[in-house]
């Protein structure tokens, strides 16, 4: 018969009857996880009502980041302009090439081998630039439409466009110092561009769209923010005679192999910059191999020493201060000066010469002898006050202080050499500033990079008869008499003074030579000041060798360019054959 239930194994009981089946659980135990499970039931369908009907925000914007993108607008940059219009800087439109990068690796070998030559770059550099894990990744920034078309006629999917500009310089190197230029992202990095970036960037915009899963815009939902336009720059400077400078100034460093070299041209009634060259140069449209010493502005922010450009300032202090006149005569023989243990000397003896013709023959030891009958301080206020030793107020980046030590702690020997101009560093564009004071009638100016509408007001610094005096001493240097006949100019009266110093080399003064003339014209109303500085010239290096011509060259072409009436009827340049060389 068989049995109608089952025994536990080896035991003879009943499974039924089993002690762990009879064991029961307690009841508020299973009503605790029914409680728990309904309760879970009820956070899922009170959570969904939230979300769905209460909070639908987050959903839409979880959505909406799948799908919508915010776009930059980007803003045109501001022309830059000479100041009769001439554009000196410009932004066109180019396009930037981007890429989904699996995408274009799926494209057939020969069609990436074309764009990577369109792109101007080796296969390798390309498939490089793809074995990535983004979705978006840059391949060439500002590419000329001409070649993007070129591109878009692959149609290798995953390429794609976005709209940007390039800056565009058409003076090239002639300007490049002054109007600075742009990086990639359209950001000025020297110059004007750098100065006023603020400016002439503008603001961008943004608007919102909606893409699809390759990047395609298939809707525009609206405008969040209308970009606004950078605002165009008028510069003081004239093209015109920014290139007269640039070609004089070549031709004088071909002619000398000279290092470097800089100038300047001011407008003495405004303050105005007309012209600023400095070489090296470079091609702002194309610097692929810009340097450092290209990139360098030398006329503000390399200093040198001054030499006998400096002498007329003292001369003119010992004026102001009723210590000397024009007439008063100096011994200079026997051409040398012992101060305490050293010896300064000029390069050829003169003996007895009147305060004019210290300046006339640059001797080292009239201006010296003058300068030991003032105080310190008394030289420091006056080249603190033309600019020396502060940083020029230009708005423009990297215009250097130079440096002018404090008076009290000049010894007898300091002074002596700090008035002919060594001990004493400036910048090319702080010495041009400076011979406002002759220009002008006994005030200077600020400068400015800026189209004045309104000449800015003076401050007097020495009294119109001591300003008239030293132009006429000046006006002595370019005679034949002088150190500096070469800067003569036919129909024009003209003045100025020389300048040639030692360089320093790791603290040593070296057999290099920087050789410089500052100059104004037309002496009988000046309407313009010139500065010229040479670097290193190999052979002639005195400054009424090297300097000099250039200033006549420059002014000459300025002055007929500016329409400024002659102001004498010499035409005959004379120009002695041995010309006088100024002291070092």
């Amino acid at each position: 018969m068989r049995p109608t239930s089952r025994t536990a194994a080896g035991r003879g009981v009943q499974f039924s009857a089993s002690p762990v089946l009879a064991l029961k659980l307690p009841v508020w135990r299973s009503r605790l996880v029914l409680f728990a499970l309904f309760s879970a039931f009820v956070a899922l369908i009170g959570r969904a009502l939230w979300l769905q009907g209460l909070s639908k925000e987050f959903l839409q914007k979880q959505g909406a980041s799948r799908y919508a993108r915010t776009l930059e607008l980007p803003a045109t940059r501001g022309r830059i302009t000479d100041r009769n219009g001439q554009v000196l800087a410009s932004s066109l439109p180019v396009k930037a090439i981007w890429a989904i990068p699996e995408d274009v690796l799926e494209a057939p070998a020969e069609k990436i081998r074309a764009l990577a030559k369109l792109l101007e770059m080796s296969e390798a550099d390309l498939r490089k630039k793809l074995d990535s894990d983004r979705t978006f990744v840059y391949l060439k920034r500002q590419v000329e439409q001409e070649t993007v078309d070129a591109i878009l006629k692959l149609g290798i999917a995953g390429i794609e466009t976005r709209k940007e500009y390039k800056r565009f310089y058409p003076e090239g190197e002639a300007m490049a110092h002054i109007v600075g230029f742009t990086n990639v992202e359209d950001a000025g990095q020297e110059g004007m561009e750098l100065a006023f970036q603020k400016d002439l960037a503008g603001t961008v915009g943004s608007r919102r769209v909606i893409k699809d899963r390759l990047g395609r815009i298939v809707e525009d939902i609206g405008s969040i923010r209308e970009p606004r336009d950078g605002k165009d720059l008028t510069l003081s400077i004239d093209s015109k005679l920014q290139y007269i400078a640039f070609s004089h100034l070549k031709e004088a460093v071909e002619k000398h192999k000279a290092k470097a070299a800089g100038a300047v041209v001011l407008d003495v009634k405004t303050g105005e910059v007309l012209a600023l060259v400095n070489l090296p140069t470079y091609n702002p449209n194309n610097r692929s191999i810009l340097t450092g010493a290209q990139l360098r502005n030398r006329v503000l922010t390399d200093t040198f020493e001054p030499g006998s450009t400096l002498k007329p300032f003292t001369v003119a202090l010992a004026m102001e201060t009723k210590r000397v006149t024009p007439n008063t005569v100096i011994q200079t023989a026997p051409g040398k000066m012992t101060i305490g243990t050293a010896t300064i000397g000029d390069a050829h003896p003169h003996g007895a010469l009147t305060v004019a013709q210290v300046i006339e023959k640059s001797s080292n030891v009239g201006t010296a002898k003058m300068a030991l009958q003032m105080q310190p301080q008394e030289m420091w206020d006056l080249f603190t006050t033309v600019g020396f030793g502060q940083q020029p107020k230009l708005g423009f980046p990297g215009a250097v202080a130079g440096r002018v030590r404090p008076a009290k702690s000049w010894r007898p020997i300091e002074q002596a050499t700090m008035s002919y101009g060594h001990g004493i560093s400036v910048s090319l564009i702080q010495l041009a500033h400076s011979y406002m004071i002759f220009a002008r009638d006994g005030d200077i100016i600020p400068l400015s990079f800026r189209k004045l509408n309104e000449p800015p007001v003076g401050q007097r610094v020495i009294s119109p008869k001591t300003a008239q005096d030293m132009r006429a001493m000046l006006e002595t240097v370019t005679g034949p008499g002088g150190t500096a006949p070469k800067a003569q100019i036919p129909g024009y009266r003209v003045g100025g003074k020389t300048g040639t110093a030692y360089k320093l080399v790791n603290g040593r003064y070296a057999s290099k030579y920087v050789a410089s003339f500052v100059g104004l014209a037309p002496v009988s109303n000046p309407r313009i000041i010139v500065a010229v500085m040479v670097d290193e010239p190999t052979g002639a290096h005195y400054g009424g060798e090297v300097a000099a011509p250039v200033f006549a060259s420059v002014s000459a072409n300025v002055l007929r360019a500016m329409n400024v009436t002659p102001d004498s009827s010499v035409t005959n340049i004379i120009i002695p054959k041995d010309a006088v060389q100024e002291s070092l």
